[in-house]
């Protein structure tokens, strides 16, 4: 009888699920921790589901079940490990001590096996995590994370579990985040325990693949930190390999033969041999193009479909249908197939699914399609082929998924330009197309028609489906510039989706191209006519884009990933216009008087040469005022937002809009006064409050004083707007930021005289009431309604921007900084520069992470202000009214407590950055620290009991409660009750050369600690590293915790001098370890060691060794064991350089010394000492005084850093 299901619990122990629980995850795959176990397995079945994944087929719970079972029976080798496993998993169990919500991405190329890594890990870890996969759609993101939750709950508050799940989709990660923070609050849950590690695993190309591993390499270089993400590549390392070769001897032993045609193993065991693959392939070498039979149709499908598209598959029925004769009723897919059947493999997902076939492997379907071209089977022919014969009647919606991918779906290859830059962009079509277009005859032209006529297909096939006329349009005006073509398919794929925006875009671009390739004899009359298609068909783009975002924001926001406004098609306008004036000013320059409208269309016609111009002018009449109208609004929405969905906005987008901008806005100046200053600020693109704010990223000193000149004349007009106020203020507060002084000292109280505000008014207007109004460090009472202010703001901005910026990130304007009046607002830019230390550099900060509060002189530019997170929620006290602020990242709100942050204002109002806990402050953690250890009375000495055996030492300790220290290795506890325990050194040795501790070394002794009795509420750990009073070494400190999962290292909750502390800890193996880190020159507490040999002269060994019990028990018993006798002296009072050359000398002539220097490390080797040799009688023995001195960097000079005197009494 099979087991309830159950979940792991916070306590170690296991909580059996009701059916009406686990039957409740709509959207998760749950794996449970007995999954399988009491169940009968039919041998046969498990045998056949065991071949399939060798052979090929994806993986299920069912294969690591059973390999499970065949290791504990002793019947096979575990399941292999790539390299990645261990360091995923240290990743994971780094995060258990993370916020409420954290995320960790894999990497990995098809066809590595990145997903049976992932399911792999959290098969290992389903005992210690609520583990499940995302399998339903994301759209509703609320019912996932209520999912999510239910799962971390399971149906009882008192038995939660942090849940891991592995999902693909990497667009819903802080939206699902932020949900399921939502719903914890919503529900009341008090959590002390991360709720949930998302595990996204990404299937990526070779290039992204490379240049992230290329990035994290140089990364590496100079700090390390939480991983964000795994990769894992297409090559085995030596150890992989070994482990491979085993398995395939297991394999051989029990499949016979059988294991030969286990491509989807054999690829990985032969590191991707490309011979293989070949050779597994030999069977399609001798293909003739024509009389092909079906199942050599079929394998050519299949090929085709499994190199283009990764996962696709076709239904087992499909297949049987295609080959179906009279005569082979009976016969098996299998069967039908020979020979081509090792080379597919059949296999089913779940009880209730059908059957799927599909190749043993991508790089076997890519061979075989490569094969096929040879012999003359064309990747069209293959494809056209397909779509008539499987694309019929009625097409299932995964094959309709897969031919849009194959046919439509770009992908993104890595573009490095000269400066070393990297950028990601889209391959103009997809690899097939692309393919065939380079591929198919040496005639290129002919590649260019197969794929139209793939294409042509497709589209007739699914004639409701506008992507295929959409790509074929962009294949005509890319590829083959037939303009008239592309436009007619762009007008077919709009009839066929007469709403969307982004179909309407390729029309735009059809006319855009057309207009950007047109020959220099063009006529005006005909650019003319051509941009005016252009502009119509972004301007219905733009209608169509608005009228999307309106429905997106139509009922339940939260159930649904809000898409971002598209904005091609205002973009696409300015193109146009920009194209249009210079086709038009190389004509004549006359047409930038025209297009400026410095004069009019009707009076210069006839110095035009064509008076049948003048039908184009309500086009011409409208550009200007259209152009400055869609610039203003990119220099708002670049201004205060950035995107979310892609890493950031393109970085042409900013410089072609204000190309477009200076060209139509032009050089002429009105003769009014007033005009003429507002002519200037359009120049200066200062005419808007987002252009005055974006000041400190492309305007000079003299540029910005001169915007202050002009907004104050125009504030002195007698009817100057509001507006004009608001903007002179911001360009003082520039002029402040640029360190200069501002134009005037009347402009605050004149805005003060405009307050109260109508809460219609403009966001910009109540930023800057709040920033003039926000109190000042330390005031008691507020002197205007602070609450009320941040109401009216954030009204405005959902008034003003919330549904254009919905989907986008808020970016930061201003920070409160320590000066007064004026001189505290400080801008972004002045923080990116100090971040950057380069002026010059894009502004590219990422803001989203708070990475940039990292840097200590931005932190000093900034007020830290005091406060407090309740129920997720996070509240500060400002001239005795407590204020609910927003916050940049919402994992700093999982604990409740008091709180640091800085504040900082976007267009929706004030935010908190940088929130952390009062005891997480680096440096006053560090004080705290050091002022503790001035009293050492505290910690009551304690003596442990020693027991040998074997040569292992054994420390034994009982404590009542209290506060303690083992005078034997100087580890410290706290108790509350009786406690007894027991430790013992462990070698560092055998843990070095795993991942986990690649990029780290020992800092302190390894001690395996176990609690016999009681309970420990804190442990210190001993440590050996100088840390001076850099509060910065905490963060580069980790504890090592070894237990039956692995190995992983663990944050140090609190740093001092010579320890590093740990609150409620779990037993095991434990030992402090530090980064090594790039230009950090680590210093040790170290002791010298001296043992001495009296024969026929004198002979000392000199060691200098850390502090580690362990190694200096490893001397003791290699000298006695030698023959030589200990002679105690005192170490060295300071720390000592690690790895720096040490050189020992002493006042005896005639003594020898070997070697000349020795390199301080803290790997102990039996050679690593000085060895001292003075052949006088033991009667002529004196006073001998040793020395020992540091090479200083450089090797010119040295520094003494030990001395001692062996007298007679020593001998």
């Amino acid at each position: 009888m099979a087991n309830r299901p159950a979940l792991p619990t916070a306590e170690g122990g296991q909580i059996h699920v009701m059916s009406k629980i686990s039957d409740s995850f709509s959207f998760l795959d749950v794996l449970y921790t007995r999954q399988f176990e009491g169940e009968f397995v039919e041998p046969q079945h498990a045998e056949q589901v065991e071949e399939n994944f060798y052979r090929g087929a994806p993986p299920n719970w069912f294969n690591f079940y059973i390999s499970e079972q065949a290791v504990s029976d002793g019947n096979a080798t575990p399941f292999i490990k790539r390299d990645g496993y261990e360091t995923l998993k240290e990743q994971i169990h780094l995060r258990r001590k993370g916020p409420g919500t954290s995320t960790i991405k894999l990497f990995h190329q098809q066809g590595c096996g990145g997903t049976t890594l992932a399911m792999q890990v959290l098969w290992d870890l389903r005992k210690t995590f609520r583990c499940a996969v995302l399998t339903g759609s994301t759209l509703d993101i609320t019912k996932v994370a209520q999912d999510v939750v239910s799962l971390f709950t399971a149906g009882s508050h008192g038995h939660q579990k942090t849940v891991l799940l592995l999902l693909n989709d990497e667009f819903i990660l802080d939206i699902l985040q932020d949900r399921i923070m939502e719903e914890i609050a919503e529900q009341d849950i008090e959590i002390d325990l991360p709720v949930v590690i998302l595990l996204n695993c990404v299937r990526s190309s070779d290039g992204i693949i490379h240049q992230k591993a290329r990035s994290y390499e140089l990364r590496q270089k100079f700090k390390r930190k939480m991983r964000k993400s795994i990769i894992l590549k297409k090559s085995l390392s030596d150890r992989e390999q070994a482990d491979f070769d085993m398995k395939k001897e297991e394999l051989g032993r029990r499949f016979g033969d059988r294991c030969k045609q286990f491509h989807g193993f054999n690829i990985l065991q032969s590191n991707f041999s490309q011979a293989y693959i070949r050779n597994a392939c030999a069977t399609l070498e001798h293909i003739k193009r024509t009389n092909k039979p079906l199942k050599m149709q079929l394998a050519a499908f299949l090929c085709l479909l499994n190199a283009y598209v990764p996962g696709s598959y076709l239904l087992e029925s499909q297949c049987l249908d295609f080959l179906r004769h009279e005569d082979e009723d009976d016969l098996s897919l299998e069967d039908q197939m020979q020979p081509f059947s090792h080379l597919i493999v059949t296999f089913q997902q779940g009880e209730r699914s059908e059957k799927k076939v599909c190749m043993a492997h991508n790089m076997i379907a890519q061979c075989c399609t490569e094969l096929l071209g040879d012999a003359g089977v064309t990747r069209s022919d293959t494809t056209r082929h397909f779509l008539n014969s499987f694309c019929k009647s009625y097409v299932p919606p995964c094959l309709l998924g897969f031919v849009k991918d194959m046919l439509t779906k770009r992908e993104i290859k890595i573009i490095e330009d000269p400066t070393g830059v990297i950028n990601e962009k889209k391959e103009k079509f997809s690899r097939l197309i692309q393919d065939i277009t380079k591929t198919e005859d040496d005639d290129k032209k002919k590649g260019k028609s197969q794929s139209l006529s793939v294409l042509k297909v497709a589209s007739k096939k699914f004639d409701d489906n506008p992507l295929f006329p959409q790509t074929l349009a962009r294949l005509y005006y890319i590829e083959i510039e037939d303009y008239n073509e592309a436009e007619i398919w762009a007008k077919k794929a709009k009839q066929r989706a007469p709403w969307s925006s982004y179909v309407a875009d390729t029309l735009g671009q059809v006319h855009k191209i057309h207009l950007k390739n047109l020959k220099l004899s063009a006529k005006p009359r005909e650019i003319l006519q051509l941009a005016q298609k252009g502009i119509e068909a972004f301007e219905d783009e733009e209608r169509l884009a608005e009228n999307e975002h309106m429905k997106g924001k139509q009922g339940d926001g939260n159930k649904k990933v809000l898409r971002a406004l598209n904005t091609r098609g205002l973009f696409g306008y300015l193109e146009v216009c920009t194209l249009l004036y210079d086709h038009l000013i190389r004509h004549d320059e006359l047409w930038k008087q025209v297009l400026t409208k410095t004069v009019s269309l009707g009076s210069v016609l006839k110095s035009l040469g064509d008076e049948k111009l003048f039908r184009f002018k309500e086009l011409i009449n409208s550009l200007r005022d259209l152009v400055e109208k869609r610039s203003e609004f990119f220099d708002t929405f670049l201004t205060y937002s950035y995107s979310v969905v892609k890493k950031e906005d393109p970085n042409y987008m900013s410089r072609k809009t204000i190309e477009c901008y200076k060209k139509y806005v032009g050089d002429a100046e009105p003769n009014d006064q007033l005009q003429k200053a507002f002519h200037k600020l359009k120049q200066k693109l200062a005419v808007t409050s987002p252009g005055v704010l974006s000041c400190l990223e492309r305007c000079t000193r003299s540029d910005t004083k001169d915007i202050a000149v002009w907004w104050r004349e125009i504030c002195q007009h007698k009817h100057s707007a509001t507006h004009a106020l608001l903007n002179y203020v911001l360009a003082n507060i520039m002029l402040i930021n640029m360190k200069e002084p501002p134009s005037s000292s009347d402009y605050q109280s004149s805005f003060r005289e405009k307050m109260p505000l109508a809460p219609e008014m403009q966001p910009e207007f109540h930023m800057l009431a709040l920033l003039l109004c926000w109190p000042t460090d330390g005031e008691d009472k507020l002197t205007f309604d602070l609450p009320h202010l941040i109401q009216n703001i954030l009204y405005s901005y959902e008034q003003e921007y919330k549904s254009l910026f919905q989907s986008r990130y808020l970016r930061p304007i201003f920070f409160i900084g320590l000066g007064q009046g004026l001189n505290r607002f400080v801008h972004r830019r002045n923080l990116e520069i100090l971040w950057t230390q380069d002026a010059l550099e894009d502004p590219k900060t990422n803001w989203r992470n708070d990475d940039v509060f990292r840097n200590p002189t931005v932190k000093d530019k900034l007020l830290r202000v005091k406060g407090v997170v309740r129920n997720y929620r996070l509240y500060a006290t400002f001239g005795g009214t407590e204020i609910k602020l927003d916050v940049n990242q919402k994992d700093s709100l999982w604990n409740s407590g008091h709180v640091f942050f800085y504040v900082g204002f976007t267009i929706s109002g004030p935010v908190a950055y940088n929130v952390h806990r009062r005891s997480e402050e680096p440096s006053e953690r560090l004080l705290k620290a050091f002022d503790n250890e001035m009293d050492s009375s505290p910690w009551t000495k304690l003596k442990p009991e020693v027991q040998i055996m074997d040569k292992v030492h054994t420390y034994s300790l009982q404590s009542e409660s209290g506060k303690y220290e083992c005078s034997e290795s100087a580890l410290r506890w706290v108790c509350k009750e009786t406690v007894s325990f027991r430790y013992q050194f462990s070698s560092w040795e055998r843990f070095m050369r795993k991942p986990v501790c690649m990029d780290y070394i020992p800092a302190g002794p390894l001690m395996d600690i176990k609690v016999t009795d009681g309970k420990l509420e804190e442990v210190c750990l001993p440590h050996w590293i100088c840390t001076g009073e850099n509060a910065a070494m905490s963060d580069i400190f980790r504890v090592l915790h070894v237990d039956s999962s692995g190995g992983y290292l663990e944050q140090v909750s609190e740093m001092t001098s010579s320890h590093v502390k740990l609150n409620k800890p779990e037993f095991s193996l434990r030992g402090a370890m530090i980064l090594k880190k790039l230009g950090l020159y680590l210093k040790v507490f170290a002791d010298v060691l001296i043992y001495m040999q009296i024969t026929s002269g004198l002979t000392l060994h000199v060691y200098l060794v850390p502090h580690d019990p362990l190694i200096q028990q490893e001397v003791e018993k290699k000298e006695k064991s030698d023959g030589f006798r200990k002679i105690r002296k005192t170490s060295p009072v300071d720390p000592v350089q690690l790895e720096s050359y040490f050189y020992l000398s002493t006042d005896w002539d005639t003594a020898q010394i070997c070697p000349e220097k020795q390199q301080f490390m803290l790997e102990w080797s039996d050679t690593n000492f000085f060895e001292v040799v003075i052949g006088n009688g033991k009667s002529d023995f004196g006073n001998l005084k040793l020395k020992l001195e540091v090479e200083r960097r450089g090797g010119k000079e040295k520094d003494t850093v030990w001395t001692c005197t062996i007298g007679t009494d020593d001998y």
